[in-house]
């Protein structure tokens, strides 16, 4: 298998993501940072699209079969979507706090933490997508830049 696919389905999986897929194919394969870059975020987005769509279908299939399922997902809503009422009114504050959800690089908050979060906050589909494509960006960008930032010798102290 070729190097970039390899890249593109390391951006594609759920644990490492954009974070990993980045910095392995700059060591591993010895990528430009930008085709690194383009590759991660191309994998990355990949899933975004069809795992909202199908977890908004399989979860209303499991809520018409099982009772207990059903019971659990309306408690669920419930409970997010009242509790986030009071604090976002509007679309775009919810929609603001996913993008930056999905921009920070740290661990279970990319793309796929962000689809489920968006699914459970009960955001609009399209909104959401793009709200989790520039969120994926962003992050891309910032991993980006520590790996180019570390490539000249430039230390981090934390």
């Amino acid at each position: 298998m070729s190097a970039e696919i390899i890249t593109i389905f390391l951006g594609a999986s759920p644990v490492l993501e954009l974070r990993g897929a980045i910095p392995f194919a700059v060591v591993h394969y010895h990528f430009p940072i930008y085709k690194a870059l383009l590759l991660g975020i191309f994998g990355n987005m990949l899933p975004v699209i069809p795992f909202l769509y199908f977890l908004r279908e399989f979860s209303e299939y499991l809520s018409h079969k099982f009772y207990f399922f059903n019971r659990f997902m309306n408690w669920l809503f419930e409970r997010f979507q009242k509790k986030q009422k009071s604090n976002f009114e509007d679309w775009d504050w919810k929609l603001l706090a996913l993008f930056i959800f999905v921009a920070i690089p740290f661990p279970f908050t990319g793309a796929w933490s962000g689809v489920i979060a968006a699914y459970i906050l009960g955001l609009p589909f399209w909104k959401s997508v793009f709200a989790i494509f520039l969120g994926i960006l962003c992050s891309g960008m910032i991993v980006a830049s520590v790996m180019y930032l570390g490539a000249l010798g430039i230390n981090f102290v934390f």
